[in-house]
């Protein structure tokens, strides 16, 4: 990766490390490289999430592809994968969200679709960064040349309505509660859930520029857990802050992750026959019950490394249906080209509804094997030689070996710390808990 992109766009604290000037930047190499060639006007589309922030760096990065000649297509506050939709749907050379996923409110972000409504491949990304930070020259037009931005006012519609056609009946009759993260599906889920019949209580759905993901959404799922033991609930949403991804919850309150998420979708799929090659993408981090779960259900995994990009380039390469990771980023190439937390939902709310099963029973397809991470610190130089290690590599072989299938073992170095992460997964919480710690405490020993 460059000095500026890093697996999911350029990040960094608002107005500090992500200042104005980089985002006019930005705008400016990134409208000149995704530009179509020939002679029309390049169209970009603009979506934000709702941080404080969005407002500075949504002008200056319109300024920037405006001063290239380019035109800015404002979609204002909406999902990330609604700007990918939008991209494609419309033609455009390229779409860009404003936006720091399940970060904080201090932080804010920059990412790219191209006009295929795909995130951009690396070497894009490194074509550029190169303009940026080698501050190549630019066209600089003047006059009647000069982009100007135009404002789409019923972005919010065309994308509820997209995902409200993923479902073949209305939901009518399930009470759902849903986490909006105080983010960018604050309208959009509550409208479109409500339109296909649902009752909808909505928590979090009040963004203020600094209560983004703040105590809520999908990675604080407390308040929400509180919700529904309340009583009279079928399951439950919550969205990270730019929606692009959704964990579930039953009826009881209990945590319905990714995996099992996939797994449900998966088994749906498979009975339409629309499973390409009874194949599911996932990464090196999805738990062990969900290969016990494919093997039975006569399902494969392809596995890939962390980060939802190098899951969609597997998919994209094979041709496969559905894939993602345990955060609830779930991709569904038959329906958008990214990960797309509401209409993953709606999904399983039409799976639901169509099995007439609780949701909890719905989740039993798959049982979560107990899973152990730990962090051993060593050099940053040694990070990688983990393999090299005879003492190490017999350690982690002899442990494969006792699981005989029912467990598993996971090393790979921090991408960007000293550090190397040890997960073990198996049966007995306890039992893998003091093994995982044995083994960071060799690695720290011989690499530390």
């Amino acid at each position: 990766m460059g000095k500026l992109f890093g697996t999911d766009g350029v990040r960094g604290v608002a107005n500090l490390e992500l200042t104005p000037q980089l985002a006019f930047d930005i705008g400016r190499a990134g409208a000149t490289v995704l530009a179509a060639e020939g002679n029309r006007t390049p169209k970009i589309f603009v979506g934000t999430d709702t941080r404080i922030s969005c407002d500075m760096l949504e002008a200056a990065l319109v300024a920037g592809i405006c001063s290239v000649g380019a035109q800015a297509f404002i979609l204002g506050v909406i999902p990330t994968p609604a700007v990918a939709y939008m991209t494609l749907k419309h033609g455009a050379d390229a779409g860009v969200v404003i936006s720091a996923s399940h970060n904080s409110f201090e932080f804010n972000g920059i990412k790219f679709f191209g006009g295929d409504g795909y995130k951009l491949p690396d070497e894009v990304e490194d074509k550029i960064e190169d303009k940026i930070l080698n501050k190549k020259k630019l066209k600089a037009p003047t006059g009647e040349n000069l982009g100007h931005k135009v404002i789409i006012a019923d972005a919010k519609r065309e994308y509820i309505d997209f995902v409200k056609d993923a479902v073949d009946s209305d939901l009518s009759g399930l009470n759902i509660a849903i986490d909006c993260a105080n983010g960018a599906s604050s309208e959009v889920a509550p409208a479109a859930l409500r339109e296909l019949g649902a009752n909808v209580t909505v928590i979090h759905d009040k963004p203020n520029g600094i209560n983004i993901n703040k105590d809520c959404g999908s990675t604080h799922m407390e308040k929400l857990r509180e919700v529904i033991r309340s009583g009279g609930f079928d399951f439950g949403l919550a969205f990270d802050g730019d929606a692009d991804r959704v964990l579930t919850m039953d009826e009881n309150g209990e945590l319905i992750d990714g995996d099992k998420m996939m797994a449900i979708i998966a088994s749906d799929l498979k009975e339409k026959k629309q499973l390409s090659d009874d194949t599911i993408v996932v990464t090196v981090m999805s738990n062990l019950g969900l290969d016990i779960f494919a093997k039975k259900a006569g399902m494969k995994l392809a596995k890939t490394k962390v980060g939802d990009r190098y899951v969609l380039e597997e998919m994209i390469k094979c041709g496969y249906t559905i894939g993602g990771e345990q955060s609830g980023h779930i991709i569904l190439l038959s329906h958008n080209r990214t990960g797309d937390g509401l209409l993953t939902g709606i999904i399983f709310a039409g799976i639901y509804k169509k099995l007439s099963k609780k949701a909890s029973e719905l989740a039993s397809v798959m049982d979560v094997l107990p899973q152990v991470l730990i962090n051993a610190k060593v050099k940053n130089t040694n990070k990688h030689s983990y393999l090299d290690d005879e003492v190490i590599k017999g350690m982690c072989e002899e442990l494969e070996m006792e699981f005989k299938g029912e467990g598993r073992v996971l090393i790979r170095p921090s991408g960007t710390e000293p550090l190397v992460r040890v997960m073990i997964e198996g049966k007995d919480e306890a039992y893998i808990t003091e093994k995982a710690e044995a083994l960071a405490k060799v690695i720290e020993e011989r690499l530390g």
